[in-house]
């Protein structure tokens, strides 16, 4: 359970061979000093050498030495009792000291850094001065996160900071309990309680319980891997406060880290990208510590302490330097042991040094293969994939099952022998974990996960657990698994000719072909389906980033015309540039760049990547990096639409986006702009490009653009060149200024057709300025949206008068506005007037009575083109609905949508609507036209890579 589970006692138990140890629990299971319930018997009868120490902890404190002295001598191991007794002296030990002991262990033999603790130290130096400065001597509660990319190094350096901390060189003054679980080694227990895992570390030591929680202050909790944890933390209710209470595993773990529960003691958190949206929003107000890796002076120290020599060392990092990509990789320590690990084995082995790197699934290959060699070089091929696909069965049911630690039963019942695992040991394939088994990276598990879709044959019996490729593909790409998307990328990665190559010679033909085929198909299947609105764009161009080849890649782009794409972080510009590059057909692309994206792209010559991103850190995007993006995006030649609404742009950026507007090989007609921060100034930049493009739909909503902006966008409104048909403004700091400019415009211009003006303040004045032009029977404008704009009934009789003479005005929205009953009965007289072709009108939010619901039921049974009308938030009384209900219920009525809550009215209004919905087939909403609407003005509500 702990990452000292594998010392003291568990040590002693690990001892027994498999027979020996059921016989153990059997003994104990009959020990009259128990008095075991049936429950908990059932527990140890499945215990694992780990598990049951910690079970018989919490449930018999000061028992267990007696009981296990025993029942060693009943075994018939005087051995294991005398070491056994050894411990129990040794007990007197602090529990700093025995982590102490641990932790060095892991350090000097589980970790295999190869970097001594003075180069560590210079590589973390930055992070560990962070570490001592955010957990400072004041008591106050502290949460900090460790942040960085996969394989980074995070969960050393926590290692390492526990190792520190036992050795009195960390946070002397502040800690007097560090208590360091891994989460992996949880998924498999279901509940517990907080004092259970306490104890599980304090069993061996001198403290008690009551110790340790005496000043919870004192307490520094470090969680290590969340991004394998199988259990959902995103929860609000049910948590608890009360540590000795046990409960699920995940209603514990959730009510620790949000604070709830032991909430003076501080948390020391490793978040990788998977966990990050998981788990950060819960956290309350975390410091940050990013990891960086290795530096270029650190991963060339690294290759001479490998090698154990400096003439070797040199050579090899000087063949590193060939391949600039690898040599970037190698930030990483676990990508730096793996290089120095596969090219060991082809010196050793006589070869030249030669190394397939792209993509990561080729280096992973090579790593598997040149280890593979170690032991099976000289058997059959066949033989091979059959011992190989066995580890890989594990890895992918392991990843099914959201397992990470295995015991021996799981890798005798995927058919691994006990040589083979010894094999899997020594080459670096499986870890130890106590007396478990563990992928030696959780990577590696992402490998030989991908790699089994690869070995599996059709005449395999399906497996109970394991999904196909086709329901893999669907979890991952549909349905978010995020936490399976590097195992989707190495599947991409292996179905490359490239790594089939390299695969072929030593474990017979590899299907990369096919899989390519039902990867095509899946995703063909999806954009035809009504789910491929929920495919997640990032992930799939992670995986073909990860595939490269360019005939695969451009196929399955070819396949989508719409998608939703959120760029977080420039190494996803990247990769997002790539992928758009090879669309051929995309028609809708619906963009937003995060504020955490940086301004510019990282060179070899600014330095080590974790400096130049602290230093060009900035608030929002400033020129998408060098503009490419804006240029690959503008160019692709079948984008109509560009959605790029809760991206801040900076002027720079609307220049550059401009720049491709005007190119003539651009054919974009609908730019959505909402909520990007546009200023008055940046907005003169948009007008300019509009007569030299063809676009249609503009989308400004939300901005400050203020009247300078919207004045000279009427200017290029005036020009018979524009061919803008719909221009959203609402949100837009307007007032009645913009109004005069606004009419003018529409006297001259002869194709916009939607107005949006909402939620700016024009007033009646501003709204009789529009229906001067409005009541020109040749202005074209056939949707006028004025909600939340402060008019009242005063304007209402321009309105009407518009009404009924111009035949082109189709929808008029009104809402949250202080329209009255006395507006409605002037509008009603309009709706009654043969000439009046109005199809849609809002309501929603006025201050209306009952009064008007009169006015409203004659004009429903007389104007036989309106077919919506929304009466959202507007209370009446049963009266006024019996009114409007006869009218709705008659034949002369056309409405066809109604905006109304329902839930708001008394049963008996309910039932009168009811009855009139399934007489007359009318549809009665709440916030009947909000999605078309935000469609309309491309605003997304949330980003989560979804559409």
């Amino acid at each position: 359970m702990t990452e000292s589970s594998g010392l003291g006692v568990s040590h002693c138990l690990k001892q027994l061979s498999d027979a020996k140890f059921l016989n153990f629990k059997n003994l104990l299971i009959k020990e009259p000093e128990l008095q075991l319930n049936p429950v908990l018997w059932a527990n140890i009868k499945v215990a694992s050498r780990t598990d049951l120490i910690t079970l018989l902890n919490s449930h018999y404190p000061g028992q267990v030495w007696d009981i296990m002295s025993r029942t060693f001598l009943q075994v018939n191991r005087r051995d294991l009792w005398t070491k056994f007794q050894e411990l129990r002296r040794d007990k007197r030990r602090t529990y700093k000291e025995i982590m102490k002991t641990a932790f060095h262990h892991i350090w000097t033999f589980e970790d295999y850094l190869y970097v001594p603790d003075a180069e560590y130290k210079v590589v973390t130096e930055m992070q560990y001065k962070m570490l001592q400065e955010v957990f400072d001597p004041q008591l106050n509660p502290v949460t900090a996160v460790i942040l960085g990319a996969e394989a980074i190094g995070k969960t050393t350096f926590l290692r390492k900071s526990m190792l520190d901390w036992a050795s009195g060189d960390l946070w002397k003054n502040r800690f007097q309990y560090v208590f360091f679980f891994s989460l992996v080694s949880l998924n498999s227990t279901t509940e517990l309680s907080l004092d259970q895992l306490l104890l599980s570390q304090l069993s061996a030591s001198s403290e008690t319980l009551d110790d340790v929680l005496s000043d919870p202050r004192k307490i520094l909790f470090i969680l290590d891997g969340f991004d394998h944890l199988k259990f959902d933390l995103e929860l609000r209710t049910n948590l608890c406060d009360d540590w000795r209470k046990t409960l699920p595993t995940q209603i514990v773990l959730s009510s620790l880290i949000q604070k709830l529960m032991l909430p003076e003691s501080s948390l020391l958190l490793e978040l990788g990208n998977p966990s990050i949206p998981r788990i950060y929003p819960l956290l309350q107000y975390p410091r940050e510590i990013t990891m960086g890796g290795l530096n270029k002076v650190s991963r060339r120290f690294y290759c001479m302490s490998f090698f154990g020599s400096y003439q070797k060392g040199r050579d090899i990092f000087n063949f590193l330097k060939t391949m600039q990509p690898l040599l970037s990789l190698c930030r990483n320590p676990y990508m730096c042991w793996m290089f120095c690990r596969t090219v060991k084995g082809q010196r050793d082995r006589g070869e030249e040094m030669n190394l397939i790197y792209e993509p990561d699934s080729a280096l992973y290959t090579s790593f598997m293969v040149s280890s593979f060699r170690l032991v099976y070089d000289n058997h059959p091929s066949r033989q091979n994939r059959a011992r190989l696909k066995t580890l890989c069965t594990l890895a992918a049911e392991g990843m099914w099952k959201q397992v990470f630690v295995f015991k021996s039963e799981d890798l005798r019942r995927n058919g691994i022998t006990e040589p083979e695992q010894a094999s899997w040991l020594r080459m670096n394939f499986l870890s130890y974990r106590g007396d478990c088994f563990m992928f030696y990276h959780p990577t590696l598990q992402s490998y030989f996960a991908a790699l089994f879709y690869f070995l599996r044959q059709d005449k395999d019996t399906p497996h109970p657990i394991i999904g196909s490729l086709l329901q893999f593909l669907r979890e991952v790409y549909a349905h978010g698994q995020t936490r399976w998307l590097r195992t989707g990328m190495f599947v991409f990665g292996i179905a490359t000719e490239k790594v089939a190559a390299m695969l072929n010679p030593h474990f017979g033909f590899i299907p990369s072909r096919d899989v390519r085929g039902v990867i095509l198909n899946c995703f063909r299947n999806m954009n035809q389906e009504e789910s491929n609105k929920t495919l997640s764009a990032q992930s799939l161009f992670k995986s073909l980033f990860g595939n490269k080849e360019e005939e695969f890649v451009t196929q399955v782009m070819g396949l989508f015309e719409e998608m939703t794409v959120d760029i977080s972080s420039v190494d996803i510009l990247t990769v997002v540039t790539y992928s758009l590059l090879r669309s051929q057909k995309l028609k809708k692309l619906h963009l937003h760049i995060q504020e955490r994206v940086f301004s510019e792209t990282h060179n070899p010559g600014d330095g080590d990547i974790e400096t130049f991103r602290r230093r060009k850190k900035c608030s929002f995007m400033t020129n998408f990096g060098d503009g490419t993006l804006f240029h690959t995006v503008l160019q692709l030649p079948h984008l109509t639409s560009l959605n790029l609404y809760g991206t801040n742009l900076s002027n720079d950026a609307v220049e550059k986006m401009c720049c491709g507007l005007k190119s003539p090989t651009c054919k974009l007609e609908e730019l959505l702009l909402g909520k990007c921060g546009i200023s008055s100034n940046a907005c003169v930049e948009i007008v300019t490009s509009l007569n030299l493009c063809k676009l249609k739909h503009l989308s400004l909503v939300e901005n400050p653009l203020k009247n300078k902006g919207v004045m000279v966008l009427c200017e290029i409104l005036r020009d018979p060149s524009c061919v803008l048909e719909k221009l959203m403004l609402s949100y837009c700091s307007l007032t009645l200024i913009v109004c005069g400019h606004l009419n003018e415009a529409l006297s001259c211009n002869k194709h916009l057709s939607l107005l949006d003006l909402g939620s700016n303040v024009l007033e009646d004045l501003g709204a009789k300025i529009l229906c001067e032009a409005l009541k020109d029977p040749k202005c074209p404008l056939q949707e006028l949206w004025l909600s939340g704009c402060c008019l009242t009934s005063d304007c209402c009789e321009q309105i009407s008068t518009v009404l009924t003479c111009n035949e082109n005005l189709k929808t008029l929205k009104l809402g949250n506005n202080n329209i009255e009953d006395r507006g409605v009965k002037r509008l009603c007289e309009a709706l009654r007037n043969p000439a009046c072709k109005l199809q849609s009108l809002g309501l929603d939010m006025c201050v209306l009575t009952t009064a008007c619901c009169a006015d409203l039921a004659s004009a429903l049974s007389t104007c036989r083109t309106l077919t919506r009308l929304s009466l959202d938030w507007v209370t009446l009384d049963h009266y006024g609905m019996k009114l409007l209900c006869e009218a709705l219920a008659c034949r002369g009525c056309s409405v066809k949508v109604l905006g109304l809550d329902k839930s708001a009215l008394s049963e008996e209004s309910q039932k009168l609507l009811q009855d009139v919905e399934k007489k007359n087939n009318l549809n009665i909403l709440h916030y009947p036209w909000v999605k078309e609407e935000n469609k309309m003005r491309g605003v997304r509500l949330f980003w989560n890579s979804k559409n």
